[in-house]
């Protein structure tokens, strides 16, 4: 798929995704990245043509995009909307929600097996750093988190996470990205964070997990400027792809 000079989301990762889907995690980077701004018209022929896909596929990455409220469809195409900063904070909003929600059913759950789940996850976060491995390290991060989530077996509380993931896991992968290549020496800040989430989870205290969840999305606002930056590099001779 796609004759693109260069691809920002990470192939390995969509191995049993539809073409539509593949189209959709791309173009969704791309909008995150400002490397199609806001305001841009996707048509439905030059994204077949780019992509080297019929129009079906393109539809249904299309109607991805609008229900993540990125871009808005029209007759013969989409309008970028792309998201704002307010947006962004408002996305780590809802996993603060969460996450604070699923440690209340965690504290009253055997979490040893969750425990040893996730510091194996960590390691392969700390390795992932040695490597100086963005992409393994934010499809690891993701995978943390998630995997905490999933523990609670709550089903409309996954629907809601998976429904905030795509944007997210974009997020965290250009933010990590940026780290990587200008805040490397801040990663093992990152870990100690995840370490602390392990020994509240292992010790059920709240007190531990406040301080952590605290710790975390205090982050967030460092993740918002390395997407900011991010962008910035990314459309450094780049036009805009209009149609």
């Amino acid at each position: 798929m796609a004759n693109l000079k260069e691809l920002l989301y990470p192939t390995k990762w969509l191995l049993k995704a539809s073409t539509g889907e593949r189209v959709a995690c791309e173009l969704r980077m791309r909008i995150i990245s400002g490397m199609i701004k806001s305001g841009t018209v996707l048509s439905e022929n030059k994204l077949a043509a780019d992509f080297e896909v019929s129009r079906s596929p393109i539809r249904e990455a299309l109607k991805i995009l609008a229900s993540e409220n990125i871009i808005r469809l029209e007759r013969m195409g989409a309008i970028v909307i792309g998201l704002t900063e307010k947006e962004i904070e408002e996305i780590y909003d809802i996993r603060l929600l969460i996450e604070t929600f699923v440690f209340e059913r965690l504290v009253k759950m055997d979490t040893e097996e969750l425990v040893r789940e996730l510091s194996k996850i960590l390691e392969m976060m700390k390795i992932a750093i040695k490597y100086k491995d963005a992409d393994e390290f934010s499809y690891q991060d993701v995978l943390f988190h998630e995997t905490i989530i999933r523990t609670i077996n709550h089903s409309f509380i996954l629907m809601i996470w998976n429904n905030a993931k795509p944007v997210m896991e974009s997020l965290i992968l250009l933010s990590m990205r940026m780290r990587f290549e200008q805040k490397y020496d801040d990663l093992t800040r990152v870990v100690k964070n995840h370490e602390l989430y392990i020994e509240a989870i292992n010790k059920k205290d709240r007190s531990i997990m406040i301080q952590s969840l605290h710790q975390n999305f205090d982050d967030v606002q460092g993740k918002v400027e390395d997407l900011w930056m991010s962008q910035q590099m990314l459309s450094k001779g780049e036009g805009s792809e209009n149609d």
